[in-house]
């Protein structure tokens, strides 16, 4: 479980070899494939991992490449890569990470967007007004999806909510929070649109005309994903291809 899985970082957080790899009972595991992302399927709980916490800049995530897949900062042009500050927010305005266990499989078109996976795990924005850890796993409420095509890929953002949170109760499906909090999707949306643009890229775009879809979505998605990765780990899909190449090492994966 991811309760026992604790993060160990190495280096310097300011260089490009930083690295926050993990452990489990003093073995290194992944915290890709080794921690399951199911908490309680029939009441949409999943363990997320948290890469970016809400409030900080520093582009940190997954290295799919790396054997058991640490958490790295991205690096673009030679230089760390930090999001910029855009719409009035310092970063990200969410604690932002990936769930475990799953894939958007790069061979894989999706029919909602039309477009083919970014090789990542899904990712996922967690809403509570508490900033998370780099390296922390989540207990989350899933509430919903936005479909986002990242420079021609399948981007899909889960939206979901701490279980701890003091909303929490009060979020069930994604319509719950636009109640709770008024404009905070469309705060959203924008920030995902707008946030490359400082660095010199076009708008983002999305599918469903940009509108946010409901839980049931969000689900079906994870459970594509989670499949996706299952064939990945299997053998059934290739974990190298001229497309893409990933890191499969790891303890216990089923």
């Amino acid at each position: 479980m991811a309760s026992n899985v604790v993060a160990k970082p190495v280096g310097d957080s300011t260089t490009a070899d930083y690295r926050v790899f993990f452990e489990q009972n003093g073995a290194r595991v992944s915290p890709w494939h080794d921690v399951p992302v199911e908490v309680d399927k029939e009441k949409g709980l999943f363990n997320m991992l948290v890469e970016i916490p809400k409030g900080t800049n520093a582009k940190l995530e997954i290295s799919t490449g790396e054997e058991f897949n640490p958490i790295k900062q991205d690096i673009k042009k030679g230089q760390l890569r930090f999001v910029a500050n855009v719409n009035g927010a310092t970063g990200y305005p969410w604690n932002y990470g990936a769930f475990p266990q799953t894939w958007e499989n790069p061979l894989n078109k999706d029919h909602r967007t039309g477009a083919l996976g970014d090789n990542d795990p899904l990712d996922v924005c967690e809403i509570g007004e508490k900033a998370g850890e780099t390296g922390g796993f989540k207990v989350v409420k899933v509430l919903g999806t936005l479909a986002m095509i990242d420079e021609g890929e399948t981007d899909w953002k889960i939206i979901a909510i701490d279980v701890n949170d003091p909303l929490a109760e009060q979020l069930n499906d994604i319509d719950d929070v636009e109640k709770a909090k008024p404009g905070y999707l469309q705060t959203m949306h924008d920030w995902f649109r707008d946030y490359k643009i400082p660095d010199g890229k076009p708008p983002n775009v999305f599918a469903f005309d940009g509108k946010f879809q409901n839980k049931a979505l969000a689900l079906e998605v994870i459970e594509e994903n989670r499949k996706f990765w299952r064939q990945l780990v299997s053998g059934e899909t290739p974990s190298k291809t001229e497309r893409y190449s990933v890191s499969l090492a790891h303890t216990s994966a089923l």
